[in-house]
């Protein structure tokens, strides 16, 4: 079992923190926002298989909720990193990662493409995946051109390899970023915002990404459920209120689950602790091909 910190014990009903729980604590700190997942130490050299931050080459952190990574800091010799399908919202700490060659940040909070400047000081960086945040906006090719204008060395964007042709695109087309995003305070802005969240928010929260899911990723949570598949002739009538069942079918078969773990003994929950472990390693694995 991974090495990590201490963190609450999930109420049945949210299962978003049941499989945080296993990678990433709170801030302890007063003035850290209540929500804040923080990658930790442990977790990082647990992942990694290294003894010290200094040995760490690769981390894969993909689909945790981490909004705090500031474990970066200390990561000088990481060469590929992937945080996608988290809730990271600021890129300062990566910008320490002087060796980086890869880094996988889709499906994250990043706001604004002034977070570019924080990667305009890897002078190593070859490959990013910063698709479906965002400051992506909705001006694709613009988007692509301020990106390629500040970071030129970059050989693959978005799983897309970079042309010459656009580069030099790019420095007529791209915005240039000379300064960091301005900071929200986000103490005051998150005070309500808490690890134990409702179910109700988890809920909608769920339903928002399921209505975004493409056709593959639908059939995919549909399977899990026991569900047949969406054809994809009528992938484009597949209504919301479909999407609003299986979301309450998922929660409940996940608070069933977590209910009945509460009748099994030390050797039953490391059967369960196996069996997901397997299941999740798995599909991080598949994850980082398609991302690549």
């Amino acid at each position: 079992m991974d090495a990590m910190a201490p963190a609450p014990r999930p109420a049945p009903g949210n299962a978003a923190a049941a499989s945080e729980a296993a990678l990433v604590t709170r801030p302890g700190k007063p003035e850290a926002p209540a929500g804040a997942m923080k990658l930790t130490r442990k977790a990082v050299l647990s992942r990694a298989k290294a003894s010290e931050l200094g040995g760490v080459r690769k981390l894969n952190c993909w689909g945790n909720r981490l909004t705090d990574i500031s474990i970066c800091h200390e990561l000088p010799n990481v060469e590929v990193i992937t945080f996608s399908v988290n809730n990271i919202s600021d890129l300062e700490p990566v910008s320490q990662c002087q060796h980086l060659t890869e880094l996988y940040l889709r499906k994250n909070r990043i706001a604004s493409l002034a977070e570019l400047f924080h990667l305009k000081k890897l002078p190593h960086l070859r490959i990013l995946w910063l698709s479906e945040n965002p400051c992506c906006g909705s001006d694709s090719h613009r988007y692509r051109m301020t990106v390629l204008r500040n970071l030129p060395n970059l050989q693959k964007l978005d799983n897309q390899l970079v042309t010459e042709e656009e580069l030099s695109h790019a420095l007529l087309e791209g915005d240039e970023i000379t300064a960091p995003p301005a900071k929200l305070d986000l103490a005051n802005c998150c005070q309500n915002a808490t690890l134990e969240s409702s179910e109700t928010d988890f809920t909608a929260e769920s339903e928002n990404e399921l209505m975004n899911f493409s056709l593959e990723e639908t059939n995919k949570i549909r399977q899990q459920l026991g569900m047949k598949p969406v054809p994809r002739d009528k992938f484009s009538s597949f209504s919301p209120r479909e999407v609003d069942g299986n979301c309450k079918n998922r929660n409940n078969i996940l608070n069933a689950i977590l209910l009945l773990l509460e009748e099994l003994d030390s050797e039953g929950l490391e059967v369960v602790r196996q069996t997901s472990g397997n299941k999740l390693q798995a599909l991080q694995k598949k994850e980082l091909h398609e991302e690549r």
